[in-house]
């Protein structure tokens, strides 16, 4: 049984591997120019914060290089993504039909655009929502002064969450062009579809009902999405369907 899965375990180790070079590559780069890009992380809290960032301060006396650490690591996985989903392609290439490995491409490039747009909608329309939200309730009782480590940590956390969710249009396209989905398929798990969406939102952002629904609307549409191009790539086919097809092609 082990020498059956050997050569798995070889193919996911090189990729791994090309993974991690990438990213190693990605993260010195993005090291140097880190302050560049934790002022570009702040501009959503800052714009909210009375005195901008000057309220964001740090109190551990390794913090700052810490979130440096943090910042060149997030933005170096960002720069990696083409590389990362070619290597996840790689891997699941072998078990794929000729026509399917030739995809490697479109999955790289609408891998990457959709996983970018879900950290465009994140920073530009549900930080500046969510946080303004946050940092003003109580601010008449309170002065806010959060924490740049923890920011930075939950700032990342939120942007590779809606970067993930975006994804559901790529994934349900290829699963249907696989013939593992039609268009029925997700129609049939749309109510169980509703309530993973909503307790996910509830996972990765804040514990408040404006910013859980920030995330939760785009992904149903999302899901909506996804059901068209299901029916497009690989429409539900009823029996009666099937035999027509049938009796045509014997004619």
């Amino acid at each position: 049984m082990f020498e059956d899965l050997k050569p798995h375990i070889q193919d996911l180790r090189r990729c791994l591997i090309h993974i991690v070079l990438a990213l190693l590559v990605t993260f010195l780069a993005s090291f140097y120019f880190w302050e560049i890009i934790l002022e570009w992380m702040i501009a959503p809290l800052a714009s909210v914060l009375p005195n901008g960032r000057e309220n964001v301060i740090f109190t551990q006396v390794g913090e700052a290089f810490f979130t440096a650490i943090k910042v060149a690591f997030f933005s170096g996985f960002i720069f990696a993504l083409p590389v990362i989903f070619w290597q996840v392609w790689a891997f699941v290439a072998p078990g794929l039909y000729e026509n399917e490995k030739r995809l490697v491409i479109p999955f790289v490039i609408f891998g990457t655009f959709f996983f970018l747009c879900g950290c465009a909608f994140a920073y530009y329309v549900a930080f500046p929502i969510g946080f303004g939200y946050l940092i003003n309730f109580g601010s008449q009782l309170f002065t806010a002064l959060p924490k740049i480590g923890e920011y930075v940590g939950f700032f990342t956390k939120l942007m590779v969450g809606f970067g993930v969710s975006f994804e559901l249009p790529v994934i349900a396209f290829f699963l249907a062009k696989i013939g593992l989905i039609t268009d029925k398929t997700l129609k049939d798990y749309f109510k169980f579809a509703i309530i993973f969406i909503f307790v996910l939102a509830a996972i990765l952002t804040p514990p408040d009902v404006l910013s859980q629904f920030l995330m939760a609307i785009p992904l149903l549409l999302l899901y909506g999405i996804s059901i068209l191009i299901a029916k497009a790539v690989n429409p539900y086919k009823s029996q009666d369907d099937e035999a027509d097809e049938e009796i045509k092609s014997d004619t």
